[in-house]
């Protein structure tokens, strides 16, 4: 028993650090990059979402839950585009035709792909939705790309790590620069930002 629990601490430890450096890499590299390291290492994404996974359990309240009852809200006729899906959870809670794109399928409906380049028609989605999603280096592009991909008029929903923003001021100022207009913002949670453009 004492074997088995120090192995499980152990192991523990060692998803927590090898999930902390996917994340980096995630973050200070181009989606490029994080498409070529999940190539090569498929093994690398599944235990990135197991990390990802412990970490989300830990917070009060879920950011996509939040898209969920936002989705829910509006007509379900509005053709969704879910950024970096993960496991599907957006599609598979609300009625909305949603397009899922990942770096890895852990669900047959993802489709694999660079963010930055979807197999979208211009102008095709009513909703761009970007969920603990929006990482990389070349974020004007992957931002141009839902910009590219929305109707006129469309929304963009972007729930991201509050402590991933070191000036919020910046980053809304940025995406107003791509053609985008702030609706809202909530910045209630110290957990994470939830905004819509």
């Amino acid at each position: 028993g004492r074997s088995a629990a120090l192995r499980a601490r152990m192991e523990e430890r060692l998803l927590g650090a090898r999930f902390r450096y996917l994340n980096q890499q995630l973050y200070t590299g181009s989606s490029q990059d994080a498409a070529r390291l999940f190539r090569d290492d498929p093994a690398a994404f599944h235990l990135y979402h197991r990390g990802f996974e412990r970490q989300v359990r830990r917070w009060p309240e879920r950011p996509v839950q939040r898209i969920v009852r936002y989705l829910r809200r509006r007509p379900a006729s509005l053709v969704v585009a879910d950024f970096g899906c993960g496991d599907c959870t957006l599609a598979n809670s609300v009625k909305n035709q949603v397009h899922c794109f990942d770096l890895v399928p852990l669900s047959p409906r993802v489709t694999v792909c660079d963010m930055a380049k979807v197999p979208l028609a211009a102008e095709s989605v009513d909703v761009a939705v970007f969920c603990l999603a929006l990482m990389g280096t070349n974020l004007q592009e992957i931002l141009g790309e839902a910009n590219r991909v929305l109707k006129l008029g469309g929304t963009l929903m972007v729930a991201e790590v509050a402590s991933r923003f070191e000036d919020i001021r910046a980053f809304l100022k940025a995406v107003t620069q791509l053609g985008f207009r702030t609706v809202s913002k909530d910045l209630s949670s110290s957990y994470f930002y939830l905004l819509e453009f």
